[in-house]
């Protein structure tokens, strides 16, 4: 058999210590997940050995066990990317951590190696989990969480006062996007079926409407920024309401740069890029009650297969993050 680049990398850093992780050995459908031993491995430079408690799951980790990745995935690779547990082990440079801290963040840029009983995480992208923050709900928040926040306050400098569209806003990123802004003193107007219109003015939504059944665009007042969690048409009517200089952000896909110029708007495109402070920042946020997390299902480390089924809508659609509990 033979080894991938990123095995022959970390050879050097096994340890005699095993553990168990949710692997792909090829891309294709949730079932390809397998639970396996895998020698543990040690941290390296500017890495963080965490014990995982609990490991959120995503959409992106649908597309790389698919093999539909943006990224160079070489395989065997080990799923997952969002956690919260303790520091098991410091690398070299590490000095923000001491082993026992609890913590949460993201694994690495990769998006992989999180369903596992211990995963290697950048230090940069994890931060210290508040004591009142239960390790499942830590888990649900990194990567949707700072993608929101970025998205409004990064890309669309959205404020006090100013109107804010948002697609795709019952999702688990549009979620946190509604609540974001209505904390900031933003009027929200959330774009989503009408089975989540109750739903999304209990987040904070000011207004809703159904955009693939309604003309929303022949009916809205112009808006200071529309942030765009769905693509598609969706997106390229949007640019017809947003005022003269104002903004639209895609994390799903790249704008059309001619609608945006004929329309006087800015139209970006972003990556996440989820960071300590960010991850602080939004912990306090929920901490103080501002916001508040979803959680749609709690499986264990051996149901990951079963959450990549829920994702891939083989089961009852659920409202809110899939985690895996890993420590009971």
């Amino acid at each position: 058999m033979t080894t991938s680049i990123f095995d022959q990398t970390h050879e050097t850093r096994r340890t005699s210590h095993m553990m168990k992780a949710c692997r792909v050995h090829r891309f294709g459908p949730p079932s390809v997940i397998t639970l396996e031993d895998v020698p543990r491995l040690e941290p390296g430079e500017g890495e963080v050995l965490v014990k995982v408690h609990a490991s959120g799951v995503g959409p992106w980790d649908a597309w790389i066990r698919a093999g539909r990745s943006l990224l160079p995935q070489p395989l065997p690779l080990t799923l997952g990317s969002d956690v919260s547990g303790t520091v098991a082990a410091l690398g070299p440079s590490v000095s923000k951590f001491t082993p026992g801290d609890a913590v949460f963040g993201v694994t690495n840029k990769r998006f992989t190696d999180g369903y596992a009983e211990y995963a290697l995480a950048s230090a940069g992208m994890l931060a210290i989990k508040p004591d009142r923050l239960a390790h499942v709900d830590a888990a649900s928040l990194p990567v949707v969480a700072v993608t929101a926040w970025q998205a409004l306050f990064d890309h669309a400098h959205i404020s006090n006062g100013r109107t804010v569209l948002i697609h795709g806003a019952a999702g688990n990123v549009g979620t946190y996007a509604v609540q974001f802004a209505r904390a900031a003193g933003a009027r929200v107007i959330a774009a989503a079926s009408t089975a989540d219109h109750a739903y999304l003015r209990s987040m904070g939504a000011s207004d809703v409407v159904d955009a693939r059944a309604e003309g929303f665009e022949d009916k809205m007042n112009p808006v200071d920024a529309v942030i765009d969690l769905v693509g598609g048409e969706l997106q390229a009517r949007s640019f017809s309401i947003i005022k003269p200089g104002g903004t639209l952000v895609s994390a799903v896909s790249r704008p059309d740069p001619t609608l945006a110029a004929a329309h006087n708007v800015t139209a970006k495109f972003f990556f996440v890029d989820v960071t300590t402070d960010l991850l602080g920042q939004i912990a306090a946020e929920v901490v103080a009650g501002r916001i508040v997390t979803q959680i749609g299902a709690i499986l264990p480390l051996a149901g990951a297969r079963t959450a990549h089924e829920i994702l891939e809508g083989s089961h009852p659609r659920l409202r809110g993050k899939i985690v895996l509990r890993v420590v009971p």
